[in-house]
């Protein structure tokens, strides 16, 4: 079993931002008002963390499936802003029989145009 290719999302914009606001209610004008994010000491609106969660967590459950999921998790390890472009990849780490199932675990990363880790993620399949 080999990972698909790596997903490219973007280059993202802040109306990506915007809408991904309106689909999950955080409206928090760091991620679209200019001067709000710069007095918060960003050089410009910032995305949703969960959008690039999001983002990688999709590439991962359309390689495996979503009904093969059994765990995921997230660490953010730096912002991503308008114009930057994230590519999205993943390896399986290890292969493994728990409760009857055979699973394998992932390690995945979203990574900037100027290959910045942006996102982590782990997460736990059952083999399809």
């Amino acid at each position: 079993m080999t990972p698909p290719p790596p997903r490219i999302l973007g280059p993202l914009t802040r109306t990506d931002f915007v809408r991904y606001q309106g689909a999950s209610g955080d409206m928090n004008p760091v991620h679209h008002d200019e001067g709000f994010a710069k007095s918060a000491g960003f050089p410009a609106p910032l995305a949703v963390g969960m959008l690039t969660a999001g983002a990688l967590n999709a590439w991962a459950t359309d390689w495996l499936g979503p009904e093969n999921l059994r765990r995921t998790r997230i660490r953010w390890k730096r912002p991503v802003f308008p114009g930057d472009t994230l590519t999205l990849v993943g390896e399986i780490s290890r292969r493994y029989e728990e409760k009857g199932e055979t699973r394998v675990d992932l390690e995945l990363s979203g990574r900037t145009q100027e290959d910045h880790i942006a996102v982590l993620g782990w997460m736990t399949f059952v083999c399809p």
